[in-house]
């Protein structure tokens, strides 16, 4: 069996960083700026792996459109990213809470306080991945990739016939065992050592960003740059559902509202209705031809 140390001494993510050997020497404004700067270095090393997370998103789509859940699971910072992006999808694309779901070592309550130890259980996570179906994908997140918690619910998932992708920031050998869809990206030592709630945590973010939008624009969450599919609960919201059926369909802000007031409050319903003059049940079943995309709904004056 791997010892522990064995397990964690190769990691870069628990390396020492040479450019801040001397952190605790600089000035606040230096130090803030050295993080900073590590976490511009970290973006530029997930930009160059665009190609797997690009086959990331297209995983995610493929699940929704199917009728299957994506599950984002891990542990820590890991655990705790999974969580939001989890819950930032339904506000901003109207998905159902259910179709993305975030899965965290140690329970919910390990969101707001931390579960040490609970990373270490691969048993915890093949619990967690026990109701997956084929259809599902899930997404193990592991800044150093050898999460048990997270290793032993993407074992689990594709005993279970469920596709599977890890997020990492420890590219080593082997890694293509664990997982459908690899995402490995370099971010390198910490500026804090193991602290990976700095600039890995931000390189994680940038890549789970990137592959639910860029699914849900494939989707047709998306019309242009606006989104079109959001839930206008607040008030807030309301005024921004306001303003994209003002842009979209060219229209002032009076007649914006009156769209979505006959529209009951779908914005990409008001938006057909005002490009194309129709009523709320024919700019239904447009979109409903178009498979929910407006620009297919709109034809020609898309």
């Amino acid at each position: 069996m791997q010892r522990n140390e064995d397990r964690w001494a190769g990691l870069l993510t628990e390396a020492r960083n040479p450019r801040s050997a001397r952190l605790d020497t600089l000035s606040t404004a230096q130090v803030v700026r050295l993080l900073l700067d590590e976490d511009r270095r970290a973006i530029a090393a997930a930009l160059r792996e665009a190609p797997s997370i690009t086959r990331a998103a297209e995983e995610v789509a493929r699940a929704l459109a199917a009728g299957g859940r994506v599950v984002f699971l891990g542990a820590g910072t890991s655990g705790r990213l999974g969580v939001l992006e989890a819950a930032e999808c339904p506000p901003t694309f109207g998905s159902d809470p259910d179709e993305i779901q975030g899965v965290m070592a140690g329970g919910d309550s390990a969101v707001f306080r931390a579960v040490e130890g609970a990373e270490d259980v691969a048993n915890g996570g093949a619990r967690a991945a026990a109701r997956l179906r084929a259809r599902d994908l899930l997404v193990g997140i592991s800044a150093s990739s050898v999460t048990p918690f997270v290793r032993g619910a993407l074992e689990a998932a594709r005993r279970r016939g469920a596709r599977t992708a890890l997020v990492t920031c420890a590219p080593q050998r082997g890694l293509g065992r664990l997982a459908d869809v690899v995402v490995a990206v370099r971010t390198g030592p910490e500026v804090l050592t193991g602290s990976t709630r700095l600039k890995a945590g931000s390189a994680t973010k940038a890549v789970l960003n990137a592959m639910t939008t860029a699914a849900m624009v494939r989707l047709g969450k998306a019309y242009q740059n606006l989104m079109v599919d959001l839930r206008p609960n607040s008030a807030k919201l309301r005024e921004r559902s306001r303003r994209i059926v003002s842009a979209a369909a060219g229209v002032d802000a009076e007649r914006a509202r009156e769209l979505l007031a006959g529209a009951n409050g779908e914005v990409k319903t008001a938006i057909v209705m005002g490009r194309l003059g129709l009523s709320a049940p024919a700019a239904r079943r447009k979109l409903k031809a178009a498979q929910g995309h407006v620009r297919r709904a709109l034809g020609k004056r898309g």
